[in-house]
């Protein structure tokens, strides 16, 4: 199995058209069976779509009807016009740029049997970018979600609130569980984010055989201004010692071109999860 987990920054990229055909195109070759995407947007204003285009769709709540320009609904459709099918789920978790709707989205190959949605934040304001929701499917029996977090110390909605609150969610699910997406808490500090996730997750970049730097944001961006180098924010953890053939940047322009202001990560995963392992806790230095 291949997964991507992307931050795509997507109506507010230059030439966002030609990037949402590049990402297409991408998903193509490759063939992802579960993608999770963040900053996924669409106008406030927009039109709001017939009922009849959202076959495929799994809908969270009725709260944010999906609208023409909602990024994800036209990435699946380009994706449906070039012969590959996804089923897919989108949820906003607050107002963006004071025009948008943002929110999560994730895509899959194969039908989606269960959606949730929850509230990581303490915050649940619509006109606050702090605002932050969990998105997850159940798809051939596993449990993907998307998460776009907080960061360590923030004095508005830290991380480490969020994440006590993710916890007790997941801590109520049985069987595989894997968590996608962008936790803006780099891998390289220590006794922060990071080391706070993988005391219990896996983190699916140590375990792959093959790897490479896995750096996602290359200078500054926002929320990371101040940026200068290369960080690992964007991750894969697994709740299990998942036999991983490969984690590998792409979007980077080296492997596929670069379509946001972070690059993506891409996954593949050999087998099941072995039937007992001693979780020892992962940690750069």
């Amino acid at each position: 199995m291949k997964f991507l987990t992307l931050n795509t920054h997507s109506w507010m990229e230059n030439d966002p058209l030609k990037k949402l055909e590049d990402l297409c195109n991408a998903i193509i070759r490759h063939s992802f069976d579960v993608i999770a995407l963040q900053e996924v947007n669409q106008l406030i204003t927009a039109p709001i779509i017939h009922q009849a285009l959202l076959a495929d769709f799994s809908s969270t709540n009725n709260e944010h009807p999906i609208k023409e320009d909602n990024f994800a609904f036209l990435l699946q459709k380009k994706l449906q016009e070039k012969g590959l099918k996804y089923y897919w789920t989108w949820e906003p978790s607050h107002m963006g740029y004071d025009h948008f709707d943002e929110g999560l989205a994730i895509l899959s190959l194969k039908p989606i049997q269960e959606v949730r949605s929850f509230f990581a934040s303490k915050n649940k304001a619509y006109d606050d970018y702090k605002s932050r929701k969990v998105i997850g499917i159940k798809s051939a029996g596993q449990w993907f979600f998307n998460l776009h977090l907080g960061w360590w110390q923030d004095g508005h909605d830290p991380f480490p609130g969020q994440w006590e609150k993710c916890t007790a969610l997941f801590d109520t699910l049985k069987g595989p569980i894997f968590l996608l997406g962008d936790f803006n808490n780099p891998a390289h500090i220590r006794h922060e984010g990071y080391e706070l996730v993988t005391q219990k997750w896996f983190d699916t970049y140590h375990l792959a055989e093959q790897k490479d730097n896995g750096f996602t944001v290359a200078e500054a961006i926002d929320g990371w201004a101040e940026n200068q180098s290369g960080l690992r924010i964007d991750y894969i953890f697994a709740n299990q010692p998942v036999k991983t053939t490969s984690s590998q940047v792409i979007f980077n322009n080296i492997n596929e071109p670069i379509v946001s202001d972070h690059f993506g990560v891409v996954v593949e995963i050999a087998s099941q999860t072995k039937k007992s392992f001693h979780k020892d806790s992962y940690c750069e230095t």
